[in-house]
């Protein structure tokens, strides 16, 4: 059963954007994080951004001042709106949902995760 779904990944210029969504098909209202992670060919999944239930929002520092994460509850949909993206941003993008940790930031504290949704960015 799919529970989260990612869109809106693709490919884009170095220096443009892309915008993520993720649609919640499942009650959310008791998992206090909701975060975006990525994964890289060859690297580890990174935690990229998060929001909290009370929308507290947190950012990686490679990530600070470019993206940006929201939600909308009515609509059960996260975003993450990546504005000048770089080469190394390209990646296999996740979002889930999940609970407390520092920041939002703890891959294992997540109980649900979508199957991703590529980003590929070229110079």
């Amino acid at each position: 059963q799919v529970l989260l779904v990612e869109s809106g990944g693709g490919s884009a210029q170095a220096g443009g954007s892309l915008r993520l969504s993720c649609a919640a098909f499942m009650n959310t209202g008791n998992m206090f994080c909701r975060g975006w992670f990525r994964q890289a060919a060859g690297k580890q999944r990174e935690w990229v951004s998060s929001i909290t239930v009370g929308d507290n929002t947190y950012y990686a520092d490679s990530v600070k001042g470019r993206f940006t994460v929201s939600q909308d509850n009515a609509n059960n949909t996260l975003y993450l709106q990546m504005n000048s993206l770089k080469l190394e941003d390209t990646a296999v993008y996740f979002c889930a949902v999940g609970h407390s940790s520092p920041s939002c930031s703890i891959s294992d504290r997540y109980a649900y995760w979508g199957q991703g949704t590529q980003v590929a960015v070229s110079a």
